[in-house]
């Protein structure tokens, strides 16, 4: 990237040689993303992140679509992005349906076929849970879903770099994702558009002037970002296999060393999940208080865009767990530069953290 910080300078939409030098740059980073995720190179439009190109996909399918149907199924457990796009729709005469999850974090397909509709517009169903990791049976969507003529979205985001993704094998219509997820710069990410017939989409620009990206996404692109996202997106191609392996070896042995721990408990499902999320319940125990007492371990008790507010896991509530149950809720996310002693240390003062607050607990019961 940092060649593009300075001399390699120039706005990749001139037409001047230097432009034109930054220009085929950023075509070959393209290529690299979309290489990552099996589809054209014209159907990546580049966006700030996975938020932007969530709300350029669902707002700009629903201004395109309105005269077809205003009804969208989404799920109880997709991340705000999604959740707060959808309210806002609401607000502009859109019916949504939030399908609910079971105990584990998945949906019911019979559930879905019963509520899709001819006026149904668009199915917004992300592969894996930021919060649970568990993976949505994608493709089953995918195909109830164009069956009844509509189109699928999905936000890829954390599924990205630590699975396989094709949108052609998933079935997916718009994809959104960000780079940060698999080792990219942040403020960068990416949607994919389906520009294949039958199911080509159109979709309204959320953002005008100029033209940019396809006339979807107008704005002078990130040149830096993108080229370090092209470089994550050829990385993951290379590792991402090896990684998974690894990474669930050291996410298994965390997770099995802490459920031995009194009274805890694995939120999501044990096997439908990605490789580097465990996400435990320690009952009884704020998760706050074990977040500053582990101090340079970085863990979260939800997902890193909500975790400011005092609030229960929407995520975790979806899933039947009490409020005093998401409070006491972990999310442990693993990734590629982790090594065995770091999940040692991990486990060794997890045990010490909660061992002290449940004696602090049961001292402060007793007085």
């Amino acid at each position: 990237m940092i060649p593009f910080f300075t001399s390699l300078y120039a706005n990749s939409a001139s037409t001047h040689l230097f432009g034109v030098e930054v220009n085929n740059a950023v075509k070959k980073a393209r290529s690299l993303i979309a290489d990552l995720i099996g589809c054209d190179i014209n159907e990546i439009v580049f966006t700030s992140g996975a938020t932007e190109g969530i709300n350029l996909a669902i707002k700009g399918l629903a201004d395109t679509y309105s005269h077809k149907g205003k009804h969208i199924i989404t799920v109880q457990t997709e991340h705000n992005a999604v959740l707060d796009v959808c309210k806002y729709l609401e607000t502009k005469g859109f019916e949504i349906t939030y399908l609910p999850v079971d105990n584990n974090g998945l949906i019911n397909l019979s559930e879905l076929k019963s509520n899709i509709r001819k006026d149904t517009i668009l199915v917004s169903v992300m592969l894996v849970n930021n919060e649970i990791g568990v993976i949505q049976p994608i493709e089953e969507i995918a195909e109830i879903t164009h069956c009844f003529g509509s189109v699928l979205m999905s936000d890829v985001t954390q599924g990205i770099g630590k699975i396989s993704v094709n949108v052609n094998e998933l079935g997916i219509d718009l994809l959104a994702f960000s780079g940060h997820k698999f080792y990219g710069p942040k403020g960068i990410g990416g949607l994919y558009v389906r520009s294949k017939r039958p199911n080509k989409i159109k979709l309204s620009p959320i953002i005008h002037g100029g033209g940019h990206e396809m006339g979807v996404r107008s704005g002078t692109i990130n040149v830096p970002g993108i080229i370090g996202l092209g470089k994550a997106a050829e990385i993951a191609m290379q590792n991402t296999n090896s990684d998974a392996i690894r990474i669930k070896n050291l996410r298994d042995k965390l997770e099995n060393e802490l459920l031995k721990i009194e009274n805890t408990s694995l939120n999501g499902h044990k096997e439908k999940r990605v490789c580097n999320t465990s996400n435990i319940c320690f009952k009884d125990v704020d998760a706050d208080a074990i977040i500053t007492g582990l101090k340079t371990i970085i863990v979260s008790n939800g997902s890193a865009c909500t975790s400011n507010y005092i609030h229960p896991s929407h995520v975790l509530k979806a899933l039947g767990k009490t409020d005093d149950e998401a409070y006491s809720s972990i999310r442990f996310s693993l990734g590629r530069f982790n090594v065995p002693d770091d999940i040692q240390n991990t486990i060794n003062k997890i045990n010490t953290v909660v061992s002290n607050l449940l004696m602090m607990s049961n001292s402060y019961k007793v007085s």
